[in-house]
């Protein structure tokens, strides 16, 4: 069961800013004011749903996430602007996204237009947890998933789409560069599998190896494909692109790599510079022969990586302000944070956001 509906006052409180020390925000969980939920039962569709004051889910413990994993997430940021204005970035590229997982693990999910006026909601509902521009985002997280019970076979009798929000910093706060572990042993994702939506099952089973990496000072994983073994796929949260001279690469799309929104637009941006962009199988001697390496995605933004170690053997690449990397950051971070203009219609701003006093 979602918490049940309470009477949000008639008007989001027009404080600006929570009691936040916003210097020092790191990447995690942040408790807001508000949430949306949404319910939506078997063989039907998703209606309107309602903010209410942020709580606790309760939930059966027969359901169907609960037993089998029948869940999904969703990731993306607001932003609020140095001319004070509030924006979002191409949410409706998360939508189509998690309706393409939600067909994957058979569940219904809300229309793009549903999805994208929850997150507003949600944004607007909990404006004053959007940190000063260049302070950090408010980081957006969508959720849909089995909430009925079901013990053996479908159907599943009922359905919650839920979003929250809690303002972050930097995932990534090395900025000399991410020193990255191969993961030769577990692999993120399999052929005709659900690596290439975010399911919640994709995470948790790698947290091991992710755990066991840092332990011994790596800032992340990047795997391997399962078939092969030999074949670069991304990070544990963030897709992976090598450069060699005038020519960019990064792991197709193949069922087994998240299709990120950043990823895309990094993609748009990159061959805007000039560059030669390839969307190819990457044997792992290709990446060793880069010159340079990086990451992209709604948390790491683009991050520079430093170095990889494989089989106990540490390469390193071009770092820097010179980077190609550097200047997509710049490029991306700018188009975000409305400092230049977005040329490109990523940006869904919501007008009505810095009035006080504004109802829901």
């Amino acid at each position: 069961m979602a918490p049940s509906a309470q009477s949000l006052p008639t008007s989001v409180s027009d404080e600006k800013y929570a009691n936040v020390k916003w210097e020092e925000l790191g990447f995690g969980f942040c408790r807001t004011d508000n949430m949306y939920v949404a319910k939506c039962k078997h063989g039907e569709s998703f209606q309107e749903g309602k903010i209410v004051p942020y709580a606790d889910i309760q939930i059966s413990p027969c359901s169907a996430v609960l037993n089998y994993g029948q869940g999904l997430y969703e990731g993306l940021k607001a932003y609020r602007t140095e001319d004070g204005r509030i924006v979002l970035f191409r949410p409706d590229q998360n939508a189509l996204r998690l309706q393409s997982g939600a067909n994957r693990l058979c569940m219904p999910y809300p229309t793009v237009d549903q999805f994208v006026s929850a997150v507003k909601q949600v944004v607007l509902a909990n404006k004053k947890w959007i940190p000063p521009p260049g302070r950090g985002t408010l980081y957006i997280r969508p959720i849909l998933f089995g909430s009925g019970p079901i013990l053996g076979s479908l159907p599943v009798p009922d359905y919650t789409f839920t979003v929250f929000a809690c303002p972050v910093g930097r995932y990534h706060k090395d900025n000399a560069g991410l020193n990255l572990k191969i993961e030769d042993k577990f692999r993120r994702a399999f052929p005709s599998g659900t690596g290439g939506v975010k399911s919640i099952t994709n995470y948790s089973p790698v947290w091991i190896t992710l755990a066991e990496a840092k332990a011994k000072g790596f800032s992340d994983v990047l795997f391997l494909d399962a078939a092969t073994g030999k074949n670069v796929e991304e990070l544990f949260a963030s897709n992976v692109f090598i450069v060699k001279g005038n020519v960019v690469s990064t792991p197709e799309i193949s069922g087994t790599i998240l299709p990120g929104v950043t990823r895309k637009s990094v993609i748009e941006l990159t061959r805007d510079f000039g560059y030669k962009v390839e969307e190819r199988v990457v044997p792992v001697e290709d990446l060793l022969d880069a010159e340079e390496v990086f990451c992209s995605g709604t948390a790491a933004i683009v991050t520079t990586i430093a170095s990889v170690t494989f089989k106990e053997k540490k390469t390193e690449f071009k770092t820097g302000d010179k980077t190609l990397a550097a200047k997509l950051f710049a490029t991306l971070t700018d188009i975000q944070m409305g400092r230049v203009e977005d040329k490109k219609g990523w940006i869904v701003e919501l007008t009505d956001a810095t009035k006080p006093g504004l109802k829901l």
